[in-house]
């Protein structure tokens, strides 16, 4: 689940259903929500969480690197990785119904006025202070239970994916140096973020498995269209423009003093992002990095079919 909640476009929720425990972990959120706590919920989720934070700081910097420095094939993976979702969630609303029409339009349309403000430069200060760190972790906490459903890209969409990425490459690389100093200069996105997940896990958590029980096929519908659509938030054929004496980066303006500084790698992931015209290996490359995606994503899920009727068989000896 760790792994999955760094790369948009994994679900929390599918890797717990290909491993065979998603019924488990969900109970066990439900139950330790509710105050009931048992040594089996609790063993469950020490278990999980201890390993998805160790996968998170494992591989926050591989992650973080690539996406500075390989973003058309970072994103092209991302892109095969959500797409391959769909099938996932197809299979879960068949037959379909006119309320599961309703839903995937509603979804496509959400998704479509989500892209429509990322790439309309709409401004989202709103979302980069505290509050909006504590919105980021909900919405990720909530939507890495449901199979299908990546929080990493609802971060990406959001403009905190790479920040809340740097935060902990940052926070792992201070802790591995002992520098007490850096560890608390990233505590103001990191305390925030981890505020957001406990109450999307707690709160935002159960509303949507409530809803998803009382309005299943329209929800499911819904985040299928979410999932159709999303990909055209993830154009991988943009590149960093170097920053220039008068712009503005992060707020920040870029002076002669500063500008050397905000030119370094270091600061690529803040630079102001154009699309550029790919050659045709890249075209190809993007296209076949696309494919393996979207079979990596249905291997998963196959493996999570395989475990559930193993599972099932067992239960009925």
């Amino acid at each position: 689940m760790g792994l999955a909640n760094l790369v948009p476009g994994i679900s929390g929720g599918t890797m717990l259903v290909a491993c065979g425990i998603y019924t488990r972990f969900i109970d066990a959120v439900s139950d330790c929500t509710r105050f009931k706590f048992t040594k089996n919920d609790l063993l469950t989720l020490g278990c999980v969480i201890l390993g998805a934070m160790v996968a998170i700081g494992g591989l926050a910097s591989l992650i973080h690197w690539s996406l500075v420095h390989h973003r058309w094939v970072m994103f092209s993976l991302f892109i095969g990785l959500t797409l391959g979702g769909v099938p996932i969630l197809y299979a879960m609303v068949r037959p379909i119904s006119r309320n599961v029409i309703i839903g995937v339009v509603i979804g496509a349309l959400l998704m479509a006025g989500l892209v429509y403000l990322q790439e309309s430069g709409a401004d989202s200060s709103g979302l980069s202070g505290p509050t909006g760190l504590i919105i980021g972790g909900a919405a990720a906490a909530s939507a890495m239970i449901l199979p299908g459903v990546s929080g990493a890209f609802l971060l990406l969409l959001l403009g905190m994916y790479e920040t809340i990425i740097g935060a902990i490459k940052d926070t792992m690389s201070a802790l591995k140096d002992a520098d007490l100093g850096a560890i608390m200069d990233q505590m103001s996105i990191v305390i925030p973020v981890g505020i957001g997940v406990v109450l999307g896990v707690v709160v935002v958590s159960n509303i949507l498995r409530w809803v998803l029980h009382k309005y299943e096929r329209v929800t499911l519908g819904v985040l299928l269209g979410l999932i159709i659509a999303a990909p055209a938030g993830l154009y991988p054929f943009r590149a960093g423009v170097l920053p220039q004496v008068g712009d503005t980066i992060k707020g920040e303006l870029v002076t002669a003093e500063n500008l050397e500084e905000m030119q370094a790698n270091d600061n690529a992931k803040e630079w102001d992002q154009r699309a550029f015209k790919p050659s045709p290996v890249q075209i190809a490359g993007s296209l076949g990095i696309i494919v393996l995606g979207f079979g990596a994503t249905l291997g998963i899920a196959r493996l999570g079919r395989d475990n559930n009727r193993n599972e099932t068989d067992t239960s009925n000896v």
